[in-house]
């Protein structure tokens, strides 16, 4: 599925990417210097020095002038208001994300996860802001783990947000999407590295979750920037894939080890669940989770998108996705987007 990237006009000249430095930050850079002129400033935020001074090698001020390198976490509320003075579009991506890691350490999870998007709102209500985007994940969908939790609280901060902001020019909405193909701490690059081993560990061989491309991911985040009118969600439409044909692709003469799901792990993870059906609509490629008390009703949204309201009852989950990837899917997407030498 290709997300489809249209937007001509990007309404914004100057963007702070917090976690500008991670997986998603470094691509959603990369696309904006090569194909968005008009934006004259754009802000790496994050806490890592030495993350900032490697992408500054490959970003360098001297090629491109409006580029700024900004330390600071968003956990520090007065550095993050300093970082958005004259920023007029705001790409939340900061976030602890290792399941394991936030079972083990829920305060530490809370305390970027949750009070980081605080921070990030207050910033954008006090420095002039006009859009935030946060990024969001399948897990806040009925959450089961720590980290689902604390993104599902972000996801409520930010809707909530467009509730009180008076008379702001400013709108607040989220990007939920699945599995980013090739991020660090993801399942292909742990398989890639697990081959070498004779022996692939599987947790749940009924697993599956969705897929998408970071080049995708960075379409949905710049498509919600240009058409989000405050307050919703946005949920790409995506792939899924079996975890066994994940295996499958990968190290084909592999042993698979079946080790058991882990602590806060689904089976199957979901976008949109039942109950969200009452307020999606189906704009096309992406679905639409609009906020159940907010400033424009669901018909008003229809109007303005052309979007169908889904059935009441529908689910976006993994399992009974219909769009699936097979072995040979997998392996293009990764030779193409992961690793150009790929072999098995």
């Amino acid at each position: 599925m290709q997300i489809k990237d249209n937007i001509r006009e990007l309404k914004s000249t100057s963007i702070l990417v917090t976690g500008g430095t991670g997986s998603f930050g470094k691509a959603f850079v990369d696309t904006v210097l090569h194909n968005y002129p008009q934006v004259t400033r754009l802000v790496v935020f994050s806490r890592d020095e030495l993350k900032q001074y490697e992408m500054a090698q490959q970003f360098p001020r001297s090629k491109y002038e409006q580029i700024r390198y900004f330390i600071g976490d968003v956990r520090d509320g007065a550095r993050l208001k300093r970082a958005c003075e004259g920023i007029d579009t705001i790409v939340h991506a900061a976030a602890l994300k290792q399941v394991p890691a936030a079972e083990d350490n829920p305060m530490e999870c809370i305390l970027t996860n949750v009070y980081g998007a605080q921070n990030v709102l207050d910033a954008a209500l006090d420095c002039g802001v006009n859009r935030v985007v946060a990024l969001s994940t399948d897990k806040a969908a009925a959450p089961i783990n720590l980290y689902g939790a604390t993104k599902l609280c972000s996801d409520k901060l930010f809707v909530a947000a467009n509730n009180i902001k008076g008379g702001r020019d400013l709108s607040l909405s989220v990007v939920r999407y699945g599995n980013v193909m090739g991020s660090r701490g993801s399942v292909i690059p742990f398989f890639l590295n697990k081959r070498k081993t004779g022996t692939i560990p599987v947790t749940d061989p009924d697993m599956t979750r969705f897929n998408i491309t970071l080049e995708q991911g960075v379409n949905m985040v710049l498509r919600a920037i240009d058409r989000a009118m405050g307050g919703e969600i946005f949920v790409p439409k995506i792939p899924s894939y079996r975890i066994l044909d994940m295996a499958e692709a990968i190290a084909p003469n592999c042993e698979t080890e079946i080790v058991g799901v882990r602590p806060g792990e689904k089976i199957h993870e979901e976008m949109v669940t039942s109950s969200d059906s009452y307020t999606t609509v189906d704009a096309g490629d992406y679905f639409v989770i609009l906020p159940q008390i907010g400033r424009f009703l669901l018909s008003d949204y229809q109007a303005h998108y052309a979007a169908k309201k889904v059935k009441t009852g529908f689910v976006y989950n993994s399992g009974t996705n219909e769009e699936r990837l097979d072995v040979d899917d997998i392996r293009a997407l990764i030779r193409k987007h992961v690793a150009a030498d790929f072999t098995f």
